[in-house]
């Protein structure tokens, strides 16, 4: 007959000797999915755009850009930046970056 080796150990204690899990009321961290929330409306990267941005651009056909960013179509030639509702990424984050510091540039210059 085989012989039952006993122990003053719990399973905890003789677990966490093996290295597995401590007690089984603990998750594994990889698949405990985190809260997401939305990031709201505005002109940050993450953000819904709350209007949508076009640039003018040059009626030489250079495709330079000219002017202030605006919320409609300037009409002529103009590029979309962004699509009211659509995500600001970080290349949307820098063009009009680029657009306010061109339009505090031309302020400066004029005054």
């Amino acid at each position: 007959m085989a012989t039952r080796k006993t122990t003053d150990e719990t399973p905890e204690q003789q677990a966490t000797k093996s290295g597995v899990a401590a007690s089984p009321e603990q998750t594994n961290p990889a698949i405990v999915r985190t809260r997401e929330y939305d990031a709201g409306e505005g002109w940050q990267v993450g953000q819904k755009a709350p209007a949508a941005a076009y640039r003018a651009l040059s009626d030489q056909g250079s495709g330079q850009v000219t002017g202030p960013v605006l919320d409609h179509h300037p009409g002529g030639y103009a590029r979309l930046i962004v699509q009211k509702g659509a995500i600001v990424t970080e290349g949307v984050r820098r063009e009009l970056d680029a657009a306010e510091a061109e339009e505090s540039d031309g302020e400066s210059a004029e005054g």
